[in-house]
């Protein structure tokens, strides 16, 4: 192909095709050792645990080769305008993965709550259990689960919502600035984001902490207990790992990568970002409020 793309003053390639890599294989065995110790740790075999720790710190040692391997293609001039169009369309189907991924916990929440809870509750079904009430958060029938008190949107949740609604302008300012070539800027309003995230994942610890010593709401309370702390735990979790992007984005931005025309790895932590923003909404609604 004789096609090629400008970046960053050189000519790329068509179409790159990097070189036979052995990051797969050793990221596959890292993975095999802590999926080999974890069994064998859940299965009593306590020195398993070590097992488990040297495989998480081997996947991240060969990730950040493999990143870095990836960096150094794109700074170098070796990404085409295809590669990066791979790129964008990598991501996107990520993410709708993991709005797949959540759309099952919001599913298994609504099924419980408008489907299963009142037909259980039903007159023809109370031979079973003649005292159950369909009440959200249920304790289920019986009285197999310890009381609880249920999680209510005042005042955590309603200021972590603040926290993430204004971490996506932050974002979306220090995008702008990058598009502007304010290096400065961007840098500056992308720690702005970052730190509103910390702050968020602090509120949401002190919650859990709150839920498991004053309310006695844990993850075995119920169906409520397990779809609260799946669907807010998930989320964490996925807070944190946007988060983490975007540190590793801050560095390079601090490192002088990027231009106002080539900076799809912000691009991509970006969009994860306001992703983890709109679930959020969703389970402030559907968890806190309703």
């Amino acid at each position: 192909m004789s096609a090629s793309h400008s970046v960053h003053g050189k000519e790329a390639p068509y179409y790159y095709v990097p070189p036979d890599s052995a990051h797969p294989v050793r990221a596959s065995v890292c993975l095999l050792v802590v999926m080999l110790g974890a069994s064998a740790w859940v299965n009593g075999v306590s020195p398993a645990k070590w097992a488990v720790l040297a495989g998480v710190l081997g996947l991240f040692v060969v990730l950040y080769c493999w990143f870095g391997d990836a960096i150094h293609e794109s700074e170098t001039g070796m990404n085409s305008q295809r590669i990066d169009v791979s790129y964008r369309w990598s991501m996107s189907w990520f993410i709708f993965s993991e709005v797949m991924f959540f759309g099952a916990f919001f599913g298994a929440l609504f099924y419980a709550r408008s489907i299963s809870m009142p037909w259980l509750a039903d007159l023809d079904h109370k031979l079973l259990w003649p005292d159950f009430a369909a009440h959200w958060g249920t304790g289920g029938p019986g009285g197999v689960v310890d009381k609880f008190q249920t999680m209510g949107p005042f005042p955590i949740p309603t200021i972590n919502t603040a926290l993430l609604l204004t971490s996506g302008v932050t974002l979306t300012i220090s995008h702008h600035a990058l598009r502007a070539g304010d290096r400065s800027k961007t840098a500056l309003w992308l720690f702005a984001t970052i730190l509103l995230g910390a702050i968020f994942m602090g509120f949401q610890a002190y919650e859990y902490m709150h839920a498991y010593s004053e309310l006695n709401l844990k993850l075995s309370s119920g169906i409520y207990g397990s779809t609260f702390f799946m669907l807010t735990g998930f989320h964490g979790f996925h807070v944190t790992m946007g988060a983490i992007m975007l540190s590793v984005v801050l560095y390079r931005v601090m490192k002088g990568h990027f231009t106002a025309d080539h900076h799809f790895a912000f691009e991509g932590a970006a969009w994860y970002w306001h992703f983890v923003d709109v679930v959020w909404l969703g389970l402030y609604v559907v968890v806190y409020w309703l």
